[in-house]
């Protein structure tokens, strides 16, 4: 997804920056990371505050393997609301959710 697409789905929130990274984009607003596009999806910022909604609306937890140490690692990021990603209107309310997860994590 091209970065001008990126900035239309979330100029609800307000200006955001874009950042490659993890192979994906970072995505930030006011200099904090809320979301990723990676692998051809959107996550959001999660905490134990968000988690129950972003599950309730169909997201899933990104978790990769530890080839290390042979566990399953759970991240802080949650797949966006499919019904958000057409939906500027939508997605402006998730990502004030992830936002303020965002901030939440800063402190």
């Amino acid at each position: 997804m091209d970065d001008e697409r990126i900035r239309e789905l979330f100029e609800g929130l307000g200006p955001v920056s874009i950042r490659r990274m993890f192979s994906g984009k970072g995505i930030y607003h006011n200099g904090v990371i809320f979301a990723l596009f990676l692998r051809g999806e959107f996550m959001l910022k999660g905490d134990g505050e968000i988690a129950a909604e972003y599950e309730a609306a169909g997201g899933r937890r990104w978790t990769y393997r530890n080839k290390r140490h042979g566990k399953d690692v759970a991240m802080p990021y949650w797949t966006a609301p499919e019904s958000a990603l057409d939906d500027p209107d939508e997605m402006t309310i998730w990502a004030c959710k992830a936002y303020a997860a965002g901030l939440r994590v800063e402190k």
